[in-house]
């Protein structure tokens, strides 16, 4: 089915910019014209692709097709590179899941040296970006899966190690004998949201299996660790980003040698994977420079000099 450029261009315009007023503005075109394009549009696929509302939203379909857009935009900058021609269609749109401490650590560094892109960020949990993959709205994601998503081409990135941390303070008034089963029980931990994961994974590796201490919700990276350092709960964090934090006893790990590395894995729709080139290179290099591939030694290092202290 060839579909209408221009009503694409409407459909991926309120989408993203979630009025019909904004996406006219954009486009240069009235809203009249917007609502009659996506009239047309959902006409000829027989289906509703937007949802009214403050903001607009788009139904299964609508963004099934606005990622089509987007893609259909990746592919002919590709085709305009490879033959020299004159680039006259701006920058084109990148829908990509990743996850909040990739984000806050080494990913911009990717995206700063990818020109022509405008990106698009979906943050998720890294054990559950491979969805996004599945229902076909993004075109790559950083996962937690070294099995390729049905599609998908997938390339190990490196494996970060989480530690878990807390303030000085909080280890002497919670966990005065160590980090005992009994104490790990009652001892409030931080939690990123509903889908992380990892502090019950680092109990049931370190502690003991079917603990639930109670749980502060903080979806923010740096909050995370500002939180753990004020000694509201103890909680798993990059040990990259936290080094510091704990060579200047700011923090410190609930047990020593205790890390979890997270593999992680970037996939890519193998459809567009030779549009997506100069990304996948860009990602493999700020994750080769920031991620741990071969770091235990200097791991191994930062705890033991802080279990020595």
């Amino acid at each position: 089915m060839q579909m209408d450029p221009s009503q694409l261009a409407a459909l991926s315009a309120v989408l993203r910019l979630g009025t019909f007023e904004a996406a006219a503005h954009a486009l240069n075109v009235t809203p009249s014209a917007v609502s009659q394009r996506i009239k047309a549009l959902e006409d000829r696929i027989g289906a509703a692709l937007v949802l009214r509302g403050s903001p607009c939203t788009g139904t299964a379909a609508g963004l099934r097709i606005a990622k089509h857009a987007e893609d259909i935009g990746l592919l002919e900058a590709q085709l305009a590179r490879e033959l020299a021609l004159e680039a006259d269609h701006g920058p084109v749109r990148l829908r990509i899941a990743v996850n909040a401490d990739s984000l806050a650590s080494w990913f911009i560094d990717a995206m700063a040296e990818v020109d022509g892109v405008l990106f698009d960020l979906l943050v998720d949990d890294q054990d559950h970006s491979a969805e996004w993959l599945r229902r076909g709205e993004v075109s790559a994601a950083v996962t937690a899966s070294s099995k390729p998503v049905t599609g998908f081409d997938a390339y190990p990135l490196g494996a970060p190690e989480y530690v878990a941390t807390t303030s000085p303070g909080f280890m002497e008034r919670w966990f005065p004998g160590g980090v005992t089963p009994e104490a790990a029980a009652k001892a409030p931990c931080l939690i990123f949201n509903a889908k992380d994961n990892l502090q019950r994974l680092w109990l049931e590796r370190n502690v003991a299996s079917g603990l639930a201490p109670p749980a502060h919700y903080l979806p923010s990276t740096q909050a995370f660790i500002d939180a753990a350092a004020a000694g509201l709960g103890w909680g798993m964090n990059p040990l990259a980003m936290v080094e510091q934090d704990i060579r200047s006893e700011r923090l410190v790990p609930l047990i020593p040698d205790t890390t979890l590395p997270v593999p992680l894995t970037w996939q890519v729709a193998r459809v567009m994977a030779p549009a997506l080139a100069e990304v996948t290179r860009a990602v493999q290099k700020s994750a080769k420079q920031y991620l741990m591939q071969s770091q235990s030694g200097k791991t191994a290092h930062v705890l033991q000099r802080h279990a020595q202290l």
